[in-house]
């Protein structure tokens, strides 16, 4: 496959999840976990009451707790994505961003499995701000928890792979596995 193939766009007219509401992030220790995935290694990171971050080959901060059983169901509903059991995750989540990249988040997480959505259709649809796509790529782009806010169903308006914090052949990896299918 090529990494700048044409995906099929299957954009769903309107939204049919709700979307997720964020926890405030708490000021307790960050703790983290690290487990192997299909996509590589992942590190957990949270508060020890919600997931704050997942990231891709990435290394916890020395000031931070080894917490493994504070991430067991995080990893579980992970296993079952990548198994294709799960299409929905049901964590809590507190993410820390801006007003904006916030709802930009929220509004990722109303993309159904299977299912793409350009930034403009994003920043049209979910934020009525149609021309706003060059600012929701910019906070879909820095998405802290990668997969479970689904960054990685945002797609070019031309049905393009566009950027990925964790790599286009992992955004290609992601979209196959949703059988999002290549057309081009």
């Amino acid at each position: 496959m090529k990494q700048d193939a044409l995906f099929e766009a299957v954009e769903a007219p309107e939204p049919n999840l709700p979307a997720i509401e964020f926890r405030a992030t708490s000021a307790a220790p960050r703790r983290y976990a690290v487990a192997e995935s299909p996509v590589g290694e992942l590190l957990f990171i949270g508060d020890g009451e919600s997931l704050t971050a997942l990231y891709m080959d990435a290394s916890p901060e020395p000031d931070w707790v080894h917490d493994p059983g504070a991430f067991v169901e995080a990893q579980a509903q992970l296993r079952a994505y990548f198994a294709g059991e799960l299409r929905e995750f049901d964590l809590p989540l507190a993410p820390a961003g801006t007003a904006f990249q916030l709802k930009v988040w929220s509004a990722l997480t109303t993309i159904p499995y299977g299912h793409t959505m350009s930034y403009g259709g994003l920043a049209t649809k979910f934020l009525g701000q149609p021309t706003a796509s060059r600012a929701v790529g910019l906070a879909n782009g820095r998405n802290p928890i990668s997969i479970v806010i689904p960054c990685h169903r945002v797609i070019g308006a031309d049905g393009t792979l566009t950027g990925y914090a964790g790599g286009l052949p992992r955004k290609q990896r992601l979209l196959a596995l949703e059988h999002v299918r290549v057309t081009g």
